[in-house]
């Protein structure tokens, strides 16, 4: 998947207007991949490819490959940098035509963005390097980038690892401090991961373990958040919006396991789903 040419607006825009067709409301997350870029998928065993096998050669803030076997990757410069910022814009302005009524900035799991954030990968000296404020300039200028190009009444979401869980590295107080700059630039909602910034971090993966992550964000930031990760339950789900941990619950890997989710949680939650007229007596409710 990817935006970065014209030629993408067509083929998103039929899935744009798929998903609207159906009474839902399109989205789109945007990405850079940084350091973490030209592999395989992860299906394919996501191995680096080489420029032999249709690879490139890969950037990022600071010398510092994500594996030890990776080649280093180049160092981006601030003329560089500022070209990436046009993309992102180019980027939104595509999902725009295309039909996209959510835009989702990423800047989590070890992406190019979430490079720039931790210390562990930020190794500059220049403004983008050092200080908290200087390692978050350039989530801010992508999102001031954005909000000039996106309807103003359009939903913008950033996406970021909460925490490294590395000692030394991106933490959770300093994600508040983002969340808190990045509200008056009009980001209206933080979705709030954690990790993939180094390899062999030890996390405590549990149902709802990074739940916490969007409390502390929501309520010290006074900003919306959403809560992912392992969330499978729909009581679980409706749990942590009732009892204000976050605005939103996202869920992923669980909609592709069981693709009937939603319609089973309107079931579990007390409501009366509405399956596909199609589904004839598949569905239908003992007489």
């Amino acid at each position: 998947m990817g935006i970065w040419q014209e030629g993408h607006i067509e083929m998103l825009g039929r899935i744009a207007n798929f998903i609207k067709s159906q009474g839902a409301v399109p989205a789109i997350q945007i990405a850079h991949a940084g350091r973490k870029a030209s592999c395989a998928p992860p299906f394919a065993g996501g191995k680096r490819l080489t420029p032999q096998e249709g690879g490139w050669e890969v950037v990022a803030p600071s010398a510092i490959p994500f594996a030890d076997t990776d080649p280093l990757p180049h160092v981006l410069t601030e003329p560089e940098i500022q070209g990436i910022v046009e993309a992102f814009v180019a980027a939104a302005r595509r999902a725009i035509e295309a039909g996209f009524k959510i835009i989702e900035l990423h800047s989590a799991h070890g992406y190019l963005l979430h490079e720039f954030l931790s210390p562990l990968s930020n190794r500059r000296t220049d403004r983008y390097g050092g200080s908290l404020e200087n390692r978050m300039r350039m989530d801010l200028e992508v999102v001031t980038a954005l909000r000039r190009v996106m309807p103003e009444d359009m939903p913008l979401f950033v996406r970021i690892s909460c925490t490294d869980w590395v000692e030394g590295g991106w933490d959770l107080p300093q994600s508040i401090e983002l969340a808190r700059a990045l509200k008056p630039l009009g980001v209206d909602v933080m979705d709030c991961s954690s990790g993939a910034l180094i390899r062999g971090a030890k996390i405590p993966v549990a149902p709802g373990y990074q739940v916490p992550f969007a409390a502390a964000i929501r309520k010290e930031a006074e900003i919306m958040t959403a809560a992912v990760g392992v969330i499978t339950e729909p009581r679980q789900a409706e749990e942590i919006v009732a009892s204000r941990a976050a605005d939103l619950t996202l869920l992923a890997r669980e909609m592709l396991r069981e693709p009937y989710w939603a319609l089973k949680a309107e079931t579990a939650l007390g409501a009366a789903p509405e399956w596909p007229i199609q589904y004839g007596y598949a569905v239908k409710p003992a007489s």
